[in-house]
């Protein structure tokens, strides 16, 4: 190579360059282009031109004069375009019903479900939400369904799309060093999110896809039976305790969410994400899970602190 690279001594031009390269790979990841199709590019437009040329150099038979009675001769006739060859069949996906219809659809398979098992089997049949085609599987839940304390965000990301399970990144691993801080882990802790497959490059759930997977996680909640609902983020707070208020002005109140079988105290807190961009509300989340804390105690010993 003759670019200083190669050539330089100094290493500080081979460092930018590889600082350049991994800048443009983390914007694909960010962008959601996670994965390689292949192992090298493939130039489609001249793939396209190719075959053109070829189909226009094909041999084309043309038939002798053919001679009349006044001996005069005829022209020959045409030769007949060479057949193009039927277009392949395109077997597409079928697409998903409106998105009113599809939130009717997942009210009534919601309701069905007797159990978190049986949902979890309907989530997996349900075609109403469009998001499933883009994602690589469902992200249902993840910890003990039996805990009393259940912590709900909003949809998963790249970590959790490949894994199957909620909170598996680096959010993942704050929210678990966020509940060690009480004495809680995974075993005593149920976790899910409003919208149960990733949108595409993480960006967020249009209003149609949340209104199409609600009904799923208000089952989801209600066969739980939770003694403690905790909404990580704005848009969990938002969509599941009704909260109109920005995250900052909303989280460490406790409200009450109905389950559909009875009243439990629901909190908002800041999502780990944030966190990890604003580590300055850590402070805040702090007092959050001490009030989490004292909660579970007073529900343990049964006095009334709602």
């Amino acid at each position: 190579m003759s670019s200083t690279l190669s050539n330089s001594g100094d290493g500080d031009d081979w460092n930018g360059g590889l600082d350049a390269i991994a800048d443009i790979l983390a914007f694909h990841v960010e962008a959601g282009v996670d994965v390689a199709l292949g192992e090298a590019p493939v130039d489609r437009f001249a793939e396209s031109e190719a075959g053109r040329n070829a189909a226009g150099t094909q041999a084309v038979r043309v038939a002798p004069p053919v001679a009349v009675p006044d001996g005069s001769r005829a022209a020959p006739p045409r030769a007949a375009a060479p057949a193009r060859p039927a277009p392949a069949a395109i077997t597409a996906e079928p697409s998903p019903p409106p998105p009113d219809v599809a939130a009717l659809e997942a009210r009534e398979a919601a309701a069905s479900a007797p159990d978190i098992d049986a949902l979890r089997a309907l989530l997996e049949r349900f075609e109403g939400c469009p998001l499933k085609h883009t994602a690589t599987r469902l992200v249902f839940a993840d910890g003990n369904p039996a805990a009393r304390l259940m912590l709900v965000g909003e949809a998963p990301g790249r970590d959790e799309d490949i894994e199957g399970k909620p909170f598996v990144g680096r959010s993942g691993k704050l929210l678990d060093r966020m509940l060690a801080a009480i004495g809680i882990d995974r075993t005593n802790a149920y976790i899910a999110n409003v919208v149960p497959w990733r949108p595409p490059g993480n960006r967020t759930p249009t209003p149609q896809e949340t209104a199409i997977c609600l009904p799923f996680i208000r089952r989801q909640i209600e066969l739980a039976n939770p003694d403690l609902l905790v909404c990580l983020g704005g848009p969990s707070a938002q969509t599941l305790l009704g909260i109109r208020d920005g995250i900052t002005k909303a989280r460490g109140r406790w409200v009450e969410y109905d389950t559909g079988s009875r009243v439990i105290p629901a909190l908002a807190t800041f999502h780990p994400a944030y966190l990890l961009r604003t580590p300055l509300g850590k402070r805040m989340v702090w007092r959050d899970m001490l009030s989490i804390e004292a909660k579970l105690g007073e529900k343990s010993s049964g006095t009334s602190g709602e």
